[in-house]
């Protein structure tokens, strides 16, 4: 088939265009910098809907990641990247003709900040979402899916929590925190928490791919299906990396208390760099959120094939040698 993928220049994006080339699609990116994947690129904003109209001439398929993730920013940010991205894009489809839309949304866009245990992916629901990330990719997920016709097959898949060698986001920022010192234990740690190697992550959008039609008009939750508790993730990541593990605890009612004062200090003063905690990752560190995966896996026809114990030990080894030499 010919497949863009938007979002090429982050770390999911371009492992799912590696993924789409190595069987043989035929594919195109579309982001803003240059990506580094060996096929044809378009550069642009996605909330420019001439750029995305040119992306997407003669696709069959689009799978739709570019977005927003930052920590902190302005509303209008969000909604213009995420929002206005995806109504760009679903534009453009129906414009051109493409018949199949997998767009990526999160977990995070039915979490309300509640324990989740063993929960079905759930209604996105913009007004309970905790933050302008969350909500902007619950008003994404709304928009994508009411496009879902006989002209344009629309799947929603939630990746949580995607990590790996290279990752930017996740892994490096607990990287960071953990060698200056700064990466507390929020609560108990024994929260259970899902998590998803890139490579089974990326094997999932694929096969959203050649799934989307018959399964259409739904979300979709992706995770490796193991969950583990909270502080055994974050030690597991640092040990890879070669940093000290989490140390001191903060009790879970402090950190969702300081969180709410930090968002409410960071939004006065306009800041846009990193806080040291939010109410959001107060949340997500201190509940549980692990998914029923059998309507994933029923729908789409795939399994995770890396294992968390194996998806660490890849991460320890590039942590020791970056460049695979």
């Amino acid at each position: 088939m010919k497949v863009l993928v938007t979002g090429a220049s982050g770390m999911l994006g371009r492992a799912t265009a590696q993924a789409l080339l190595e069987r043989g699609d035929e594919v195109c990116v579309f982001q803003r910098r240059p990506s580094g994947v060996p096929c044809r690129e378009v550069l642009g904003d996605v909330a420019d809907p001439a750029a995305v109209l040119r992306a997407t001439q003669g696709q069959d398929a689009v799978v739709h990641l570019a977005a927003k993730v930052d920590v902190v920013g302005r509303w209008p940010d969000y909604a213009r990247a995420n929002v206005e991205g995806t109504r760009a894009v679903v534009d453009a489809c129906l414009t051109r003709g493409v018949g199949r839309l997998v767009h990526v949304s999160s977990p995070s866009v039915a979490h309300s900040g509640r324990s989740l245990v063993g929960a079905g992916a759930g209604p996105a629901d913009p007004a309970a979402a905790r933050g302008h990330y969350a909500r902007s990719k619950a008003v994404a997920e709304q928009c994508a899916l009411s496009a879902d016709s006989a002209a344009l097959a629309v799947l929603a898949v939630r990746p949580h929590l995607v990590w790996g060698p290279g990752d930017t986001q996740l892994v490096a920022r607990i990287v960071a925190r953990a060698r200056a010192g700064r990466l507390p234990v929020l609560g108990t740690g024994a929260a259970l928490i899902d998590t998803t190697y890139v490579d089974n992550a990326s094997a999932a959008l694929v096969a959203a791919v050649d799934a989307c039609g018959p399964a259409h008009g739904e979300p979709l939750v992706v995770t490796n299906g193991e969950p583990r508790p909270v502080l055994e993730v974050l030690t597991r990541l640092c040990l890879a990396a070669g940093v000290p593990a989490p140390g001191h605890r903060v009790p879970a009612w402090l950190a969702r208390t300081a969180g709410t004062a930090v968002d409410a200090g960071w939004a006065l003063a306009g800041r846009q760099d990193e806080p040291p905690i939010t109410r959001f990752l107060a949340e997500q560190l201190t509940t549980a959120h692990w998914f029923d995966q059998r309507r994933t896996r029923e729908l789409l026809g795939w399994r995770p094939e890396v294992d968390l114990d194996t998806g660490f030990g890849r991460l320890a080894q590039w942590y020791a040698d970056p460049t695979g030499s």
